[in-house]
């Protein structure tokens, strides 16, 4: 009999720097995540239009290539998926309202931080 494979937890990390999101990528997946990684928000669309439903977890910079930021991005995802959680962060202060249920962090942030948020959106 062949044996299931099991569940793994997908998030979707959306950043520009490529070595913050290698680094996030890299958390994530040594506990046991999926991760699907875009460095603008219009690829991150473009996951949400095919996954959003399988996602647990998105984090996302606020200042991103191309004509859409973090928080329109935040709006799309939780639009798409309203049970997502969103992690919207910056170095900068907030300027725009975030939708109903998404986080804001200011940076720097812990690696800790992420993987504790990444536990409770599997939970949820």
């Amino acid at each position: 009999m062949g044996q299931a494979t099991p569940f793994r937890a997908t998030a979707l990390i959306v950043e520009d720097d490529a070595m913050q999101r290698e680094m996030l990528c890299v958390l994530l997946e040594e506990s046991g995540y999926q991760v699907i990684q875009c460095e603008s928000a219009e690829a991150a669309e473009r996951v949400l239009d095919t996954s959003a439903g399988s996602l647990c977890l998105m984090l996302t910079d606020i200042q991103l290539a191309g004509r859409m930021n973090g928080v329109e991005l935040a709006h799309v995802a939780k639009h798409r998926n309203p049970k997502l959680d969103v992690v919207v962060t910056s170095g900068r202060p907030l300027k725009q309202p975030l939708p109903d249920g998404a986080k804001f962090w200011a940076k720097p942030w812990a690696p800790l931080d992420v993987l504790r948020e990444a536990e409770i959106a599997q939970l949820s």
